[in-house]
């Protein structure tokens, strides 16, 4: 994966999704990466190609968007979710991804979280494919408002229509990234709550990642600890 040259639209969202709130902080951003494989990558999705088993699709687990809502209003590491999906819908059980998309996502981690972290053996169970992009826009707007209305307000809609210029997302497949304790990269002392999804448009070959978490004033100094890994690759062209 490559990270792209960060658009201005991005630039002004990124700088307007990290503020300080009457507790703590709020740490948000928008990354766009291509999916053309670089560097050992061919050779690690080889590696996985052969290990992930015969079948090409793989299990994942049901939407973070459908699940209940803990009774305080916010659970650590995840987003207020509706517990119930609109009639007709398929069985989020069923849900599943192909090996190539999941390794795009596993990479799109390694990459926004380097140095630091290693997704390579995450697993599809690890990951979520959300229901549609109205219930990610009402999922993130409902945890943003609870806890800072006046700072997001301003920005809400700006940050659908970047993400829309970035991505198209009427064309795009949407994924979470929802991992245990063991795997989160946000599981440090102080961490309030986070959220990971990809807006996956496979006709442009690009995945543009939307990160976000809260951290509380008692966990030190949130804002030198970093949002992701150390982004200082090369830009590349791939168009």
């Amino acid at each position: 994966m490559k990270l792209l040259p960060e658009s201005s639209g991005f630039e002004a969202i990124n700088s307007a999704l990290s503020f300080d709130t009457v507790d703590g902080c709020i740490m948000g951003r928008l990354e766009s990466y291509s999916c053309k494989m670089v560097g050992q990558e061919k050779a690690l999705y080889k590696r996985f190609h052969s290990f992930s088993g015969v079948n090409d699709m793989q299990a994942l687990s049901p939407p973070q968007s459908m699940l209940g809502v803990s009774p305080n209003g916010a659970s650590p590491h995840s987003l207020n979710r509706s517990s119930q999906s609109s009639g007709g819908e398929d069985s989020p059980l069923e849900d599943k991804i192909n090996r190539k998309t999941l390794f795009y996502l596993i990479s799109t981690l390694n990459a926004a979280f380097y140095p630091d972290y290693d997704f390579s053996n995450a697993s599809s169970q690890e990951f979520s494919r959300e229901p549609s992009l109205e219930w990610v826009m009402r999922a993130v707007e409902r945890q943003m408002m609870a806890v800072a209305r006046m700072e997001f307000t301003p920005v809400a809609s700006s940050l659908w229509a970047a993400l829309d210029d970035a991505i198209c997302l009427k064309d795009c497949e949407i994924y979470s990234y929802n991992p245990d304790l063991t795997s989160d990269p946000y599981s440090e002392d102080g961490c309030l709550w986070s959220f990971n999804y990809f807006f996956y448009n496979s006709r442009l070959k690009r995945i543009v990642f939307f990160t976000c978490r809260s951290v509380s004033q008692y966990c030190g100094s949130p804002h030198d600890s970093g949002l992701i890994g150390d982004s200082s690759m090369d830009f590349e062209d791939d168009y």
